[in-house]
């Protein structure tokens, strides 16, 4: 299963926990729509990242996505000529969302071609171009778009040789070589290439992981940080996902934290210091509510 669909079927649980309030979710979402198409970020323009998560978003409240509307508007990025990295996977994610029809072969290769532009000599990927070493993040979101597209990178467990420069004297894993100190974010994205690797994880990871889980609810982005986060805690409980032991150790205050960040308008905050809502932390919220009502 790839990693959006993995994502996907999570957050569909999502409305046991939600009950009435599934449908201003939806509303919510739906109003974050630009009439051309598209989703709109947090300046009000249509932008392929935020469609990702609005249209994933209505997938998951089975809340009849505007598929027509966003196709038409996906072709209007041809085969993502002039994208950066983050943007040209995301294409290839909508794309997978609503189907391939549209998009034709030779632009799926071409999209394939623009993402592996980003490799870095230690077998990973960067999402900024002409790095010497990967991040994690840029590893995972090209695996993510590989499998979008229905392929795997090139040399694909080459990958596991970046992952390895990426580790952390304290057990986790950094998003970018050199730094002392892993993130919660970046071990969370290395768990999740260990599941799809089909390699078990280090164990002393896992329990990194559980730990920055505030004894009140919530993952904190690093060690020291001043509050937690909605991202943090999406992604955390994602890649502890079948743990089950994990799970329940968190569950509780997990669910008191993301209840925390709910807003009546129908989306999630990203933190407690978060005033705007958009499609991306709302899809996280729901996320980290499927994990927590399986």
């Amino acid at each position: 299963m790839s990693f959006r669909l993995e994502m996907l079927q999570v957050a569909r649980v999502a409305p046991k926990l939600l009950g009435e309030s599934t449908e201003l979710v939806a509303t919510f979402l739906n109003s974050r729509l630009h009439p051309d198409g598209g989703f709109m970020d947090r300046d009000g323009k249509p932008d392929l990242y935020y469609t990702v998560f609005g249209m994933e978003g209505l997938m998951a409240l089975q809340a009849s996505p505007p598929v027509e509307l966003t196709r038409s508007w996906l072709g209007h990025f041809g085969d993502g000529a002039g994208l950066d990295f983050v943007h040209l996977c995301c294409l290839a994610r909508c794309w997978a969302g609503i189907g391939m029809a549209g998009f034709p072969e030779a632009s799926r290769v071409k999209l394939a071609e623009r993402i592996e532009a980003y490799r870095t000599p230690d077998g990973g990927y960067h999402q900024a171009p002409g790095r010497k070493n990967g991040s994690a993040y840029g590893c995972l979101i090209a695996w993510g778009g590989y499998q979008d597209l229905g392929l795997l990178p090139p040399d694909a467990m080459n990958i596991a040789l970046c992952m390895d420069s990426l580790e952390t004297p304290d057990g986790a894993w950094s998003n970018e070589p050199g730094i002392r100190l892993g993130s919660t974010t970046a071990t969370a994205a290395m768990l999740s290439l260990y599941r799809h690797l089909q390699m078990p994880p280090p164990p002393a990871s896992v329990e990194w992981l559980v730990r920055q889980c505030l004894p009140g609810g919530g993952f904190l982005a690093i060690q020291g940080a001043p509050i937690p986060d909605l991202l943090s805690t999406a992604v955390a409980l994602h890649a502890l996902s079948g743990n089950d032991a994990a799970i329940e150790r968190v569950r509780e205050p997990c669910l008191d934290f993301v209840d925390s960040l709910w807003s009546a308008e129908g989306g999630f905050h990203g933190n407690w210091t978060d005033d705007t809502l958009d499609p991306e932390y709302t899809y996280y919220g729901l996320l980290a509510l499927g994990h927590l009502a399986l």
